[in-house]
């Protein structure tokens, strides 16, 4: 199998640790770098992978293509399920995935707009409103995860889960925008040392 990605795009990224913390279960899975400041996800080759033209792309055995950053990590879950990343009962699954979306939806999401409003690695023009308004839901976001975090070493205790992913990939992107995380999450900040070593990694 192979995924097709990009470092800075948060989509892509979230796969990538998916699969660092997956280890050696994961590790046949090949990765394949996408230029997208040279717009190959736009190539010819590219489209007929994902006519959509985005990112992630995962190539499977069977030589199809499946897109969508949640359905990949999905596949690969049920390729690979062990160690368990999103559950190992119905209510560790449940809450975990309410937890990822919850990331996905008011941090990651929030950090993605905050960025293309000030520094868009798409180009585009600075939006000061839009920055202004995810500046003030931000922090709401932030001070769950933060709670979340104070009773383990991860967001869902002592083990990685994809919610660890998607956060990662959300501050891997604030991290690329100039984004600052406030000192005040203390437990967000342990994390995020603690996860130094697998943004480094990303590239």
């Amino acid at each position: 199998m192979k995924l097709f990605y990009h470092p800075v795009a948060p989509n892509p990224a979230r796969v990538w640790f998916y699969l660092n913390e997956k280890g050696d279960a994961a590790s046949s899975v090949e990765r394949v770098f996408v230029d997208i400041a040279q717009a190959e996800q736009r190539s010819p080759e590219f489209l007929q992978m994902n006519p959509r033209g985005v990112l992630p792309v995962l190539e499977m055995e069977d030589g199809s293509y499946l897109g969508e950053s949640v359905a990949i990590i999905e596949y690969l879950e049920e390729k690979f399920p062990q160690p368990a990343m999103i559950g190992n009962t119905a209510e560790e699954r449940a809450i975990t995935r309410s937890r990822e979306r919850d990331i996905e939806m008011n941090v990651l999401l929030r950090i993605v707009r905050l960025v293309h409003a000030t520094k868009s690695p798409l180009g585009l023009a600075p939006n000061p409103a839009v920055a202004e308004a995810e500046n003030k839901q931000l922090p709401s976001g932030l001070e769950r995860v933060d709670s979340w975090l104070a009773d383990g070493e991860f967001v869902m205790g002592i083990r990685p889960s994809i919610a660890d992913c998607t956060l990662l990939a959300a501050l891997n992107f604030a991290q690329f925008g100039e984004i600052s995380i406030s000192e005040e999450y203390e437990h967000l900040q342990r994390w995020m040392q603690r996860s130094e070593e697998h943004t480094s990694e990303l590239q």
